[in-house]
Formats: C-alpha cells, sequence, structure tokens
C-alpha cells in the first residue's frame, strides 16, 4: 500500500514529466521552423550560394534574385528606429520608476503597454496619413549645405526610409520601455541609498541605479531591436518598397519581411518561392539570435541581484566588534 509521502512523490514526478513535455514542445517547433525553412529553400541556396546575399538585382522574370536591398533595408529601418525610440523609451523608464507620482505612475503605464496591443496595421494607417505629408514638410526645414550630406539626398515623396524608422521607432517604444522600467525596478534600494549617503543628487543616484541595471537596459533595447527587425505591415505600407541600397532617409527602399509578404503569393516558379523563402529563413536566425541574446542579457540582471546579497558573509561567532571611529562616541 502506498504511503501518502511516496503518492506525493509520484504526482510531483507526472507533473515535473508534463509541464518538461510542453516546455520540449516549445524548442521542438523552433528547430521544426528552422527545418522547415532550411529544406524549402535548398533550391536557392544551392543556385546562388552567397551570391545572393551580395547582390542587388531582383528580377523574378530573369530568374535572377538578390537578397542585398532587403538586407540592408531591415537593418537600416531598425538601427534607425532604434536610435530614435532609445532615448524616449529610457526617460519613459526612468520617470515611471523613479520620478513619477504614485497616482500617475499606474495609468500612465497601463498607457505606454497599450502602445504594443495596437495593431500594426492601424500603426501603417496612421504612418501614411500622418507620417507621410509630413517627411516633405521636414525636408523644407533642412538647410542647404545639410542635403549635399548623402543621409539627406533625393527628393522626399514622403514614403521612404525616414518614414518607416519613424514608425518603427513608435512601436518598440512600449516594449523598450516596460523592460528597462523592470529593470530599474529589480536595482536594489541599497544602490540608491549609498549615492545617497554619499551626498549624492536625485539625478547621481539615478545614474547609479542606471550603471548596476545597464546590462539589462542593453538587453531591453535589443528586444525592441528584434521586435524591429520582424515588422510588417506597418513598414510594408510607408517604406516605398523599392528594392535598392540607398543611404538617403528619402529614398523608398524594401525590407524582408515586406517582400515577402509583397510577392509570396506571386511567386509562379519553384526557384521564386525558393528565394522568398530563404530571405525568410535568414529573418528567421537574426530574431532568434537578437532575442536570445537579450533575454541573457536581461537574465544575467535579474539572477545578479539574487546572487550578490548572498555573498555578503555574516560575521564569524566570536569575531571581536570593529572598533569605532575617533569621535564616534562624541
Amino acid at each position: 500500500m502506498k504511503t501518502p509521502s511516496s503518492r506525493r512523490s509520484a504526482d510531483d514526478r507526472g507533473f515535473r514529466l508534463g509541464t518538461g513535455f510542453f516546455a520540449f514542445l516549445v524548442v521542438l517547433l523552433v528547430f521544426g521552423i528552422l527545418f522547415e525553412l532550411c529544406r524549402t529553400s535548398q533550391l536557392s541556396i544551392a543556385k546562388f550560394g552567397f551570391n545572393f546575399w551580395r547582390t542587388t538585382t531582383w528580377d523574378p522574370v530573369a530568374g535572377q534574385f538578390g537578397a542585398l536591398p532587403f538586407i540592408w533595408g531591415t537593418l537600416y529601418s531598425s538601427i534607425l528606429a532604434l536610435v530614435l525610440s532609445t532615448p524616449v523609451a529610457l526617460g519613459i523608464a526612468i520617470f515611471l520608476s523613479e520620478l513619477s507620482p504614485r497616482s500617475l505612475r499606474t495609468p500612465l503605464t497601463f498607457l505606454t503597454e497599450l502602445l504594443a496591443a495596437i495593431p500594426s496595421i492601424v500603426y501603417g494607417l496612421w504612418g501614411i496619413f500622418v507620417l507621410v505629408p509630413v517627411v516633405p514638410k521636414l525636408e523644407v526645414l533642412t538647410p542647404a549645405w545639410l542635403k549635399k550630406v548623402p543621409l539627406f539626398s533625393g527628393p522626399p515623396l514622403g514614403v521612404g526610409m525616414l518614414a518607416a524608422g519613424l514608425i518603427l521607432s513608435v512601436m518598440i517604444i512600449p516594449f523598450a520601455s516596460s523592460v528597462s522600467r523592470e529593470v530599474l525596478k529589480a536595482v536594489p534600494a541599497t544602490q540608491r541609498e549609498a549615492a545617497y549617503a554619499l551626498g549624492a543628487t536625485r539625478w547621481e543616484a539615478i545614474q547609479a541605479a542606471l550603471r548596476y541595471g545597464r546590462t539589462g537596459i542593453v538587453g531591453a533595447i535589443m528586444l525592441g531591436f528584434g521586435r524591429a527587425l520582424g515588422e510588417t505591415m506597418a513598414v510594408t505600407m510607408v517604406i516605398g518598397n523599392n528594392p535598392r541600397v540607398s543611404a538617403s532617409l528619402y529614398a523608398a527602399q524594401h525590407t524582408m519581411s515586406a517582400v515577402i509578404a509583397n510577392e509570396f503569393t506571386e511567386a509562379d516558379t519553384d526557384l521564386y518561392l525558393s528565394a522568398l523563402i530563404e530571405i525568410g529563413l535568414v529573418l528567421f536566425v537574426l530574431t532568434v539570435i537578437i532575442n536570445a541574446i537579450s533575454r541573457l542579457l536581461i537574465w544575467s540582471v535579474s539572477r545578479e541581484v539574487k546572487v550578490k546579497p548572498a555573498k555578503v558573509a555574516a560575521p564569524a561567532v566570536g569575531t571581536p566588534p570593529a572598533p569605532e571611529a575617533p569621535g564616534a562616541a562624541a
């Protein structure tokens, strides 16, 4: 006859195996997607090799496929969005975690995170009717000497890299700010108290907290970067969808996710379809790597917070008390 303790042990073991199986399914799903992308893109990989990523010609009629414009457009738009959104996201995180009144903290946090719940197609419509008309007006304000720089050259058509970068920056702000806020909340209060004890101002104490959690904040920013890499609909609607490599913010360009969304249903040959799937393969691998690195950085901060207090050794039994500082008795 089984005792209650043995029955509990069997139940715990069964529960552990069941939950472990579900966790294994997630890993299996990731590797299943990777395997299928590799299998279905073999035709393109065999025909073009590394030239697929180094050439700029994208001509489905002639059967010539080069993915460099799409790689360039994806990285350009994502890095631009990261540069624009990082100061705003950090400002939001610092205000909500360090400076905001208690009465405003909850509603502002809710409104910030609400941005992540808005469908990307709505962002795209907003970009078409708001951002696209604003971009030509920005060009008018640009000084003549600055227009000679390749970054600001070319006619401002409205649709282009600048509009895509602006809309992506708005979309990744809630991700970066939410995770950065959690990182700052995880910083031990002793860090701020030590800064105040040394005579630091409030801003200097916040700087100490930022330095302590800088690894996790970098991870939060990279998490937003991974989110920007895979965005499709909003970018497709405002970037112009022109497969070219250009440094101009006003030029119409293209991204990997946008070309797959636009042309997948039009792929009428096996090579054309295989080329699009190979683009998806690289986008998948790139996104997984960036998100994994960001999660590891965030995890390292939370682990450091948990481990550091355990490293503080208690004084041994019988240890004489530390001598008082001169004048302490006074």
